[in-house]
C-alpha cells in the first residue's frame, strides 16, 4: 500500500460495546474465525477444535505487575505514580523486579507540579501482621525518574508493587480497578513479572482449553514480551507511519528458537500481537546477524521497510543463525528490544495464524490486524458488531488466518 490515512483504519466504537468487565468464565468469550474471506462463530473453547494437529502456538508469559502506586504528602495532596521503564539498578525489568531495598524507575506522575525535588513521600503498608515502610523520592523531575525505597529491604520489588500497587487498567475502560481485576487481568499462565498491561488475547485461555490443545498434538511455546503503556499510545498524524512506536522488552529461550525450527510443525499461530511482534523482530535479528554478526538484538520500527527490497533469508536461516549464536556463546535466552511498526505493506515472516481480541479504531493494533488480513478487517469488524461481540481487553476474541 502506497499511500493510506489513519481515516482509513477508523470505524464506529459506540461506548456500550466496550466491555468494562471480564466474563466470569474466561473461554466462555465468543470467538470470530476469519479465513479466507469466510467467517465463522464459535466460543473460545472451541478453539482446539478449530486448529490443525500438529501446529505451534506461541504465547506471551509476561505478568501483569500492579504499577499504579499512590503517595500523600503532609498537604494532603496525593501522587500518583505508573511505573513505566527500570532506570536502576538495570534497565532490564527481570532484573529489576528482584532487586531489593531500592530501585529507580521512569514513570507518568499524577500531581507532579505538587511534588518537590529530593522530596521524600513515604506510606506505611501492613504484610501478614508486618510493618512495611515504602519510600518515594523524585530524583530528577524531567526525566521523571523516582527512587522507590523500602524496608525491610530484604522484600524483592516484585513483591513491594504486588503489595502496594493497584492493577494499571486501560485508560479506556475508565473506571477503577476493583479487587477481581487483580487475578483477572492477567493470563493463567503468566510468569515473568514486568508488563504494565496485559497481553489480552491469552485472558480467555484456561487450564482446560491448555490441556486439550496439548492433547491435539499443537505444541505450546512461551515467550516473553513485557507490555508496555506505550501501547496505548494514540496515532495522533494523518500519515499513521509518522507515528514513532514505542519499545518493548522481549525475552527468549533456546527451547522458542528450537521449537520454531521444527520442520515437521504445521501453522504457527501467535497469541496475540505482542507474541506476533516478537516472533517478527526475532526474524530481523537473525537478518541483523548475518549482516553482521556483532549487531545487538535491537529492532527498530523503520527496520523491516528499510530492508524489504534485499535478499532476505529464509526463515530457516534466520532462526538458525541465532541458534547457533546461542550455542557458540552457551546462552539459554537472548533479551533485547524491539519497537517493530506492523502497518499494511509489512511481509510477514513468521506466522501463520492469529489470536487476538477487538481494537480501537485507528490504533496501532488496528493497523497490524489490517496488514495481516488486509481490506477484509472491515467485514471482520462489522460482522463482529452485527453479531454483538464485546471489544477491546475484557472484550470477546478473533481467531485470523492469511
Amino acid at each position: 500500500m502506497q499511500n493510506f490515512h489513519l481515516s482509513d483504519f477508523n470505524y464506529e466504537l459506540p461506548p456500550e460495546r466496550i466491555a468494562k468487565f471480564p466474563l466470569d468464565q474466561r473461554d466462555q468469550s465468543k470467538l470470530l474465525c476469519y479465513e479466507r474471506g469466510e467467517i465463522q462463530h464459535h466460543t473460545f473453547r472451541q478453539l482446539p477444535d478449530l486448529l490443525p494437529n500438529g501446529s505451534l502456538m506461541v504465547f506471551n508469559n509476561t505478568k501483569v505487575i500492579p504499577a499504579r502506586l499512590y503517595f500523600r504528602r503532609r498537604t494532603g495532596a496525593v501522587i500518583e505514580i505508573f511505573l513505566l521503564t527500570p532506570v536502576n539498578p538495570s534497565p532490564l525489568i527481570q532484573v529489576c523486579m528482584q532487586a531489593q531495598g531500592e530501585v529507580t524507575w521512569e514513570s507518568m506522575i499524577g500531581n507532579l507540579k505538587k511534588w518537590k525535588e529530593q522530596e521524600v513521600l513515604s506510606t506505611e503498608l501492613n504484610h501478614n501482621g508486618h510493618k512495611l515502610i515504602l519510600n518515594a523520592t523524585l530524583v530528577n523531575r524531567e526525566k521523571k525518574w523516582i527512587k522507590l525505597s523500602w524496608t525491610p529491604k530484604s522484600f524483592t520489588f516484585a513483591s513491594i508493587v504486588e503489595i502496594a500497587g493497584e492493577v494499571p487498567l486501560p485508560p479506556y475502560l475508565n473506571r477503577k480497578a476493583e479487587p477481581e481485576d487483580k487475578p483477572r487481568y492477567q493470563t493463567v499462565y503468566s510468569t515473568n513479572e514486568g508488563a504494565v498491561a496485559a497481553p489480552t488475547a491469552g485472558l480467555h485461555f484456561t487450564n482446560s482449553v491448555l490441556d486439550k490443545l496439548s492433547s491435539k498434538n499443537i505444541r505450546l511455546t512461551y515467550l516473553t514480551l513485557h507490555v508496555s503503556a506505550g501501547t496505548f499510545q494514540p496515532i495522533k498524524s494523518e500519515d499513521p507511519r509518522a507515528h514513532t512506536m514505542h519499545s518493548e522488552q522481549m525475552v527468549f529461550s533456546k527451547s522458542n528458537i528450537e521449537d520454531l525450527l521444527l520442520k515437521d510443525r504445521k501453522k504457527l499461530i501467535a497469541v496475540g500481537t505482542t507474541s506476533m511482534r516478537s516472533l517478527e523482530s526475532l526474524y530481523w535479528y537473525g537478518v541483523k546477524l548475518l549482516i553482521d554478526k556483532n549487531e545487538v538484538f535491537e529492532i527498530q520500527q523503520d527496520y523491516p521497510y528499510k530492508h524489504s527490497k534485499r535478499r532476505l533469508p529464509s526463515t530457516q536461516e534466520a532462526l538458525g543463525t541465532l541458534l547457533k549464536l546461542m550455542e557458540m556463546e552457551n546462552r539459554t535466552v537472548l533479551t533485547g528490544t524491539t519497537s517493530i511498526y506492523i502497518y499494511p505493506g509489512y511481509d510477514f515472516k513468521m506466522v501463520d495464524g492469529l489470536i487476538t481480541n477487538f481494537h480501537q479504531p485507528g490504533s496501532t493494533l488496528m493497523l497490524l490486524v489490517a496488514a495481516f488480513v488486509g481490506k477484509d478487517w472491515k467485514n471482520i469488524y462489522r460482522a463482529a458488531m452485527e453479531e454483538q461481540y464485546r471489544f477491546l481487553s475484557y472484550g470477546d476474541s478473533s481467531l485470523l488466518w492469511r
